[in-house]
């Protein structure tokens, strides 16, 4: 392997290098959770590679997830049995090998009202004790995603304090919760950069054209410094989410808006577990509040709305949406919440494929990922879950590897169900680390690393804000990528999910991007 490490230096030296090459293998545009996973798989298949985004990494829908890897269980409730089951497979091998150091099991609490049915607490167990079957399915251990389990009303308010006072009961299970979800995309590249493959941030792909056997490609745009680049490659993989029509026009998607809302630990006091909200003849979906593990956050979610128009770049929550996800979950609470405790909110784009029915609402679209090929050979990755990436990910690259320009050599078959992604390691090595668990909980093996450079630049030892060091910023910057202020507090941290910590962090962020600019 080649270093992990991304850095402007790097990103440099690439572009020239693509400037001279002949024509690669592939060429993936969109650096979220799907064209990451992609750019990995083929590298690690043996292929050459070159990842394309115009922004930066995670810097699309990738970022605004509910930052869960999903068991499946609302799945179950529409009947996508296989979707269900998939995502629990890909769960526990994030879970168990791929990203251990960025992933815990979550406690997830629904408390039972006394206004709830016989028949509707019936069908709450058996839909738990079915997602609890596709654990065992997917060969999940109860050690990593435990099993379901019936609380007394004193057992939901030792969890949940601020429940009502009124409930009669619960019911608790588990499911996978990512440190964050944009960590986890900028280790896919940082891995995939450590298999030989461009990691191309602030590159813009225009005129996608299809692989042949002599290879075509795209132009990228270098939107740092206006210059442009022909690429040559024998297959082309669209992986820009919903803005993935707009670069293959025959592709149709209806995006769904989910938003979350940011609120401060100290509104809903002595939370250990997510609290659980079913939403009345919603098929399954709740609204929910998830405690932050050694933060002082709760993000509150979540919305399934119609996103028609141009994508946004950044997806603005509608006033109703914080309204809606504030009512719900105060049904459960012996004080309800306040609109002016919301400390920031935030929302994503999910890319759902159209489906027969154009009247049918967003959240009954199936969640099913699709790998699409173009009359010109251009291959498309569409719809699905960050849980699922893996899997997209190999079924693009299956796709890709039927395309004339590769199809005669001898590729090895996916490894990445059994490739740690960098900084992973078992949970029990993962406690061995000396550094302090916040630290590991975010860089896994390489916490020492970022304790190091608080030691070696002493000019940011002290520096901190919003509950993120100087060093932290450091290292996004000589190790993971981040060219400028908003890479390293809107996505290699998650500072800027809060306005008023943004503003607090910001200096810090500039001291250290200055203080890298004069080590050179």
């Amino acid at each position: 392997m080649t270093s992990t490490a991304l850095n402007a230096a790097r990103r440099a030296r690439e572009l020239d290098a693509l400037a001279g090459a002949g024509t690669v293998d592939v060429l993936v545009v969109g650096g979220g959770v799907t064209g990451t996973g992609i750019a990995l798989d083929a590298a690690a298949r043996g292929l050459s590679v070159v990842l394309a985004e115009r922004a930066d990494l995670a810097s699309g829908t990738s970022r605004w997830s509910s930052k869960l890897v999903h068991g499946g269980l609302r799945y179950l409730a529409h009947g996508d049995v296989g979707i269900a089951y998939e995502s629990a497979v890909e769960r526990g091998r994030i879970m168990t090998t791929i990203a251990p150091h960025l992933t815990r099991a979550l406690p997830q609490v629904l408390p039972l009202l006394p206004d709830f049915s016989r028949p509707a607490v019936l069908r709450l167990r058996a839909g738990l004790r079915a997602g609890d079957l596709l654990r065992r399915l997917a060969r999940t251990s109860s050690a990593t995603v435990p099993g379901p389990a019936r609380l007394t009303a004193a057992g939901v308010r030792e969890l949940a304090p601020p429940v009502r006072s009124d409930l009669t009961g619960g019911l608790l299970f588990w499911d996978g919760q990512l440190t964050d979800d944009a960590r986890l995309v900028v280790a896919l590249a940082r891995t995939a950069a450590g298999h030989g493959a461009m990691i191309l941030t602030r590159c813009a792909a225009a005129g996608l054209t299809g692989a042949t056997l002599t290879g075509e490609g795209a132009t990228l745009t270098d939107t740092l410094t206006g210059s442009t680049l022909a690429v040559r490659a024998r297959v082309v993989i669209n992986a820009a989410g919903v803005w993935a029509g707009q670069l293959v026009p025959d592709i149709t998607l209806r995006p769904s808006r989910g938003t979350h809302l940011v609120l401060p630990a100290s509104a809903l006091p002595g939370l250990r577990a997510a609290l659980m909200v079913p939403l009345p003849g919603e098929g399954g979906r709740f609204v929910f509040a998830l405690p932050v593990p050694g933060e002082d956050r709760i993000y509150l979610g979540l919305t399934d709305e119609p996103a028609d128009g141009a994508p946004p770049d950044v997806p603005v929550p509608a006033e109703a949406e914080i309204t809606f996800l504030l009512t719900a979950i105060s049904a459960l609470l012996d004080v309800p919440l306040r609109r002016d405790q919301v400390a920031g909110a935030f929302a994503g784009l999910r890319p759902l494929l159209a489906g027969q029915d154009p009247a049918a609402r967003t959240a009954d679209l199936s969640r099913r990922h699709a790998v699409l090929t173009s009359a010109d050979g251009v291959i498309s990755v569409v719809g699905g879950k960050l849980t699922t990436y893996r899997r997209m990910a190999e079924d693009a690259v299956d796709a890709a590897v039927r395309q004339p320009g590769l199809a005669k050599r001898a590729i090895r078959a996916c490894p990445t169900a059994r490739l740690p992604l960098v900084g992973a390691a078992p949970a029990t090595e993962l406690r061995t680390v000396a550094a302090p668990a916040r630290l590991v909980a975010r860089y896994g093996t390489e916490a020492p690393e970022v304790l190091a450079l608080g030691q070696d630049w002493p000019a940011l030892a002290g520096a901190e804000a919003a509950g993120v060091t100087g060093a932290e910023l450091l290292f996004g910057v000589q190790r993971e990528g981040a060219l400028d202020a908003d890479d390293l507090l809107d996505r290699r941290t998650r500072v800027g999910l809060v306005p008023a910590d943004r503003a607090a962090a910001l200096p810090v962020a500039m001291a250290v991007l200055a203080e890298a600019a004069r080590a050179g």
